[in-house]
C-alpha cells in the first residue's frame, strides 16, 4: 500500500504542471493515487477485498473499461486540458466530451448549453449582461440564481472564460459569492489556472494521451433548427469534427439521449454509428409517465431491447442503478433491464461510479435500487463487482477514473 501513496505524492506534486503543458502531450505513467486503497479499506472482509488487496503492488496500466466521466471531475473542473489529462493520468482508456454549440455554431465541450452559470466564472464578468437570466441576488426566501448559455455567447467570447468546479452558492447575494458552493467532499484547489475546451481541442488532446473518445451530443437549450441548423446538421457536425480529425472510427463512442441521434448516426456515418451509445433515461414507470420504464418490468420497456437491437443499436447506457437490484437477502444482483439486453444482444456501458460523494447515507440517485445495501464507501467496489462481473458491462464512467482503472487492472479487464 505505501507504493499507492508514494505515487500519489508525485502525481499531485506535479499537478500545476497540466496548465504549462497545455496543448502538449503528457507522458506521465499511469498512477492510482490514494483513493482505490482507501476504498479497499472500507470494504466488509471477503474474497473480493482480499482480491483486491492482493494487487496493491501491481503496475498501473490505461484500461478501456475506465471511462473518464467529464475527465476527473470529482478534483478537476470538467471537460477542462486539466480534468483530460487527469483522468489519462489515472489510465482512464475512453475519455468524455459533452458536445454543446456557440452563438456563432461552433461545438465546445460543456455538460449542457445552459450550465455556463456554475462552471464558468461569467455571472462575474463582462459577459454578465449576455445571459439569457442574468444574476439575480438571493432575496428573503428566492435564492440566488442564473442562466447562462453556451449559445449566449460566440466562441471567442466563450473562450475567455474560466472554468470552475460544477456548483453554485444559492445563498449568494454578490455575483462574486454566487461562484463558490463547492461540495465540501470535492475541491477548489485545481480550479485556478484551467483550460476551458472547444471539441476540437479535447480531439487534439485526448488523442495526445492515448486515449479514445466517447463525446456526448447534448440537447439544445435553444430551439430547433438553430439559425438554419436542424439537429442532423448538429449530430453531423459532430462526427465531422474527428473525421477532421483523422480519428478512426473504431475510437469513437457517440453518445446521445435522443434515439433520433442515434438512428441518424446508423444510417448517415455507420462506421460511427455501430459504436454509437444510446443514454437510455427513460427510468421508472409511474401512472402520470405513461413512456418512462420501471428497470424491473419488462413489460414497461418501449421500444424494447429487441426492437432497439432491429434498429441497428449496439450499445446501451442507463445509469448504474438501473442495471441492479437487491435480493430477498441483500446481495446486490443484475436487474430485469440488465437480463432483458442482455438477451437482446446489447453491449452496456454505464454511468456514474463516484459521483455520489460518500456513500455513508444511502448514495443519493446513483445507489437509488440498492439504497439498503449502501452504507459505506466500500459499496463502490462492491457494486462495480456485481456489474462487471454479472452484469458484464463494456466499461463504466466515473468522475475519479483511478478507481475503475485499479479495478479493471487487478481482475484483468
Amino acid at each position: 500500500m505505501k507504493s499507492l501513496y508514494l505515487t500519489a505524492a508525485v502525481v499531485f506534486a506535479a499537478a500545476p504542471a497540466f496548465a504549462e503543458s497545455h496543448g502538449r502531450s503528457y507522458d506521465a505513467a499511469v498512477t492510482y493515487g490514494v483513493r482505490p486503497a482507501y476504498v479497499v479499506s472500507q470494504m466488509a472482509d471477503g474474497a473480493l477485498k482480499d482480491k483486491l488487496m492482493s494487487c496493491m503492488a501491481q503496475t498501473p496500466k490505461t484500461s478501456k473499461f475506465s471511462i473518464g466521466h467529464r475527465g476527473a471531475a470529482m478534483m478537476f473542473p470538467e471537460h477542462t486540458a486539466e480534468s483530460y489529462r487527469a483522468a489519462a493520468a489515472q489510465g482512464a482508456g475512453i475519455i468524455e466530451c459533452d458536445v454543446t454549440f456557440t452563438a456563432d455554431k461552433q461545438l465546445v465541450c460543456r455538460h449542457a448549453q445552459n450550465d455556463l452559470h456554475t462552471t464558468t466564472n461569467i455571472v462575474a464578468t463582462d459577459l454578465a449582461s449576455k445571459c439569457t437570466t442574468p444574476f439575480a441576488a438571493a432575496s428573503g426566501d428566492a435564492k440566488a440564481s442564473a442562466e447562462c448559455r453556451t449559445s449566449d455567447l460566440t466562441l471567442d467570447e466563450f473562450k475567455s472564460l474560466k472554468p470552475k468546479m460544477d456548483a453554485a452558492n444559492s445563498a449568494a447575494t454578490t455575483a462574486a459569492d454566487y461562484l463558490g458552493g463547492t461540495a465540501n467532499w470535492r475541491t477548489d484547489l485545481y480550479a485556478g489556472n484551467a483550460h476551458i475546451m472547444t471539441h476540437a481541442e479535447s480531439i487534439a488532446l485526448i488523442d495526445s494521451l492515448g486515449a479514445d473518445f466517447t463525446p456526448e451530443l447534448k440537447a439544445a437549450s435553444v430551439d430547433m433548427p438553430y439559425d438554419g441548423m436542424t439537429q442532423a446538421d448538429y449530430a453531423q457536425a459532430m462526427i465531422d469534427e474527428y473525421k477532421a480529425a483523422g480519428i478512426d472510427p473504431s475510437r469513437v463512442w457517440a453518445q446521445s439521449f435522443n434515439l433520433d441521434d442515434i438512428k441518424y448516426w446508423i444510417a448517415n456515418e455507420p462506421e460511427f454509428g455501430k459504436q454509437a451509445v444510446y443514454l437510455d433515461d427513460r427510468y421508472e414507470a409511474s401512472d402520470d409517465d405513461e413512456g418512462l420504464i420501471d428497470h424491473m418490468d419488462a413489460a414497461t420497456f418501449k421500444p424494447t431491447m429487441a426492437e432497439l437491437k432491429e434498429m441497428g443499436v449496439n450499445y446501451i447506457a442507463p445509469p448504474m442503478w438501473m442495471l441492479v437490484t437487491l435480493d430477498e437477502t441483500g446481495k446486490i444482483v443484475p436487474s430485469v433491464y440488465t437480463k432483458e439486453a442482455e438477451a437482446a444482444g446489447l453491449k452496456i456501458i454505464t454511468w456514474t461510479l463516484e459521483r455520489s460523494g460518500p456513500l455513508a447515507t444511502g448514495g443519493g440517485w446513483y445507489f437509488q435500487s440498492i439504497k439498503d445495501a449502501t452504507n459505506n464507501d466500500g459499496v463502490y467496489y462492491e457494486l462495480l463487482d456485481v456489474l462487471a462481473q454479472d452484469v458484464k458491462i463494456e466499461g463504466i464512467f466515473s468522475d475519479w477514473p483511478a478507481t475503475v482503472t485499479y479495478y479493471a487492472n487487478c481482475m484483468g479487464l
